[in-house]
């Protein structure tokens, strides 16, 4: 096993599948290190129920390291904290490649406001094994900042995990800056390069993004509601339905990261202006169940199949 993986810590972080690929005669090994793996991070676990969290814990550090600076891949986690700062769920919800992973600003507050979180600290690692935050982890960093600001619930820390260290990126000091979109925004594994595009390519791709702001302007056929966030909440819905995954009311007023009484106001808007449609939740008569009208469906899917934005 060490000849193939190098390290305890690359081991703990196997799937059954790799461990078994590796055991071969051997069937008892793979259910044997699961089950090590899983007593000793449970053993860890338990050591932050009912207690207030500290990002620099080293007991914390530990943990996370322990439970995923070893993966193949990126992948983000996210501890959801009471006013207190004691855990209420440590849960993944994102998982990328080896090196880069994008992040759903929508999907991190929406499960924050479900559990009534006041804090949540970000968790990611690099498989890459350089600590160090690159360009994207800071920008990431400072726009859930500024989000989490608006809706009242504090990024408590960003965590960046590799098999043996952790590193802090809020400690840094670098989430201050301008107001920023909840839309996407990606998290890459070791610095950015400090290198701008060349001039040309940012020229292109500045009128690339006109291009397509005059593109959408039309496809909306809705002045008022062209810009953020009637867009972010149009493609939240957008990207629900082409999963086939129900949106209720609630949770769409929600995903632009605007308060969820605006949110409200504003899906009845749209509503009004024939671009989404409320339908009732048979399963469940206290809710509504959000649909875009056939017509603006259809648009948006020729819209994105023109490329991304």
């Amino acid at each position: 096993m060490l000849d193939e993986f190098r390290s305890l810590a690359t081991i703990w972080s196997q799937s059954g599948e790799a461990i078994a690929r590796v055991a071969g005669a051997w069937p008892a090994v793979p259910a044997l290190l699961l089950g090590a793996r899983e007593a000793m991070l449970e053993s860890l676990r338990a050591n932050f129920r009912s207690i207030r969290i500290d990002p620099f814990d080293p007991a914390l550090r530990q943990y996370l390291v322990a439970s995923m600076g070893s993966l193949a891949d990126e992948r983000l986690r996210v501890l959801f904290l009471d006013s207190a700062h004691r855990l209420i769920a440590d849960e993944q919800l994102q998982q990328g490649s080896l090196a880069q992973l994008a992040i759903y600003p929508r999907t991190i507050f929406r499960r924050a406001l479900e559990h009534n979180a006041a804090a949540i600290i970000l968790v990611h690692n690099h498989p890459s094994g350089d600590q160090r935050p690159s360009r994207e982890d800071v920008i990431a960093t400072r726009k859930l900042e500024q989000i989490g600001r608006a809706l009242d619930v504090r990024i408590l820390d960003h965590i960046i995990v590799t098999a043996t260290r952790a590193h802090h990126v809020m400690s840094e000091n670098v989430v201050a800056g301008a107001a920023a979109h909840p839309s996407s925004c990606n998290l890459r594994s070791g610095p950015a390069a400090a290198e701008d595009p060349e001039p040309d390519s940012a020229l292109a791709n500045a009128q690339a993004t006109v291009r397509r702001r005059l593109l959408r302007r039309q496809l909306l056929g809705s002045e008022e509601l062209f810009g953020e966030p009637a867009w972010d909440m149009l493609l939240d819905l957008f990207i629900h339905e082409c999963e086939g995954k129900p949106l209720s009311m609630s949770s769409l007023s929600i995903s632009t990261g605007i308060p969820t009484s605006s949110g409200m106001k504003l899906i009845h808007r749209l509503c009004d202006a024939g671009i989404l449609q409320r339908l009732p939740d048979h399963r469940d008569g206290r809710r509504s169940l959000m649909k875009i009208s056939p017509d603006i469906a259809h648009r948006l899917r020729a819209y994105f199949a023109e490329g991304t934005e």
